[in-house]
């Protein structure tokens, strides 16, 4: 095997393994074990992860599948631009109905807004791709480091070490999809930075504004003691 392809090689497994379907279900098994969540009862735990596994990986997966075969197209046909907004669709409707689901099933708000913090990352990006391609990868791991600093807030804790296994890895994965010629350097930053608004959208909320609030005033008196 030579250089070229060992590179390749590697960049594929990178991207394999850091597909954003799998990064709900992940955040919220984290939160299950390194916050207060994990004193929760085991079953109570499962029943969640499993609401999230079959709505954001089982279904979409089963449903996107299902309509590539129907439309007799491979898995690369299906992945051109105007064949992927369907899928994106069914994506989105199943993100929104495990919102809800979870909603009914009483969930507290910092786990379901995992959820809700993928599912407006994915409108984002689909809207954004209807003009230009972003890297979807790279939005989902934005998400994550977007994710760690807004539970930062919630459950107070040093994010320090967190936040350099998030970079680490997005930078492998963004140099992956740059390998794999799937996106430029452009989209891939963009992407990132799509998930890391999306998410600390989706997870703070109306708090948001009151951080984007606090930290306008802080600049506002900075500005008026060096210039007034």
């Amino acid at each position: 095997m030579t250089r070229q392809k060992a590179w390749i090689t590697a960049a594929r497994i990178i991207s394999l393994m850091f597909t954003p379907f799998y990064l709900p279900l992940i955040g919220i098994a984290l939160l299950f074990l390194f916050t207060y969540m994990n004193s929760l009862p085991w079953q109570y735990k499962i029943l969640i992860l499993l609401t999230a596994f079959l709505f954001t990986i089982l279904l979409p997966t089963l449903l996107i599948r299902a309509y590539r075969r129907m439309q007799g197209w491979t898995r690369i046909q299906l992945g051109q631009k105007e064949r992927r907004m369907v899928p994106y669709l069914i994506s989105i409707l199943c993100y929104f109905l495990c919102i809800e689901v979870m909603k009914a099933q009483h969930v507290a708000f910092f786990i379901h807004s995992i959820v809700l913090s993928a599912l407006i990352i994915q409108i984002t990006c689909v809207l954004i791709n209807t003009l230009w391609k972003i890297s979807t990868h790279m939005a989902a791991i934005g998400g994550v480091a977007g994710g760690v600093l807004a539970f930062t807030h919630i459950f107070i804790y040093n994010p320090v070490w967190w936040l350099c296994v998030v970079f680490l890895v997005a930078g492998l994965l963004g140099t992956a999809r740059m390998i794999l010629r799937q996106h430029s350097l452009a989209q891939v930053v963009a992407g990132f930075a799509v998930g890391f608004v999306g998410a600390a959208a989706g997870i703070l909320r109306g708090e948001l504004f009151a951080i984007i609030g606090t930290l306008l005033r802080i600049i506002a008196n900075i500005f008026i003691k060096i210039f007034i």
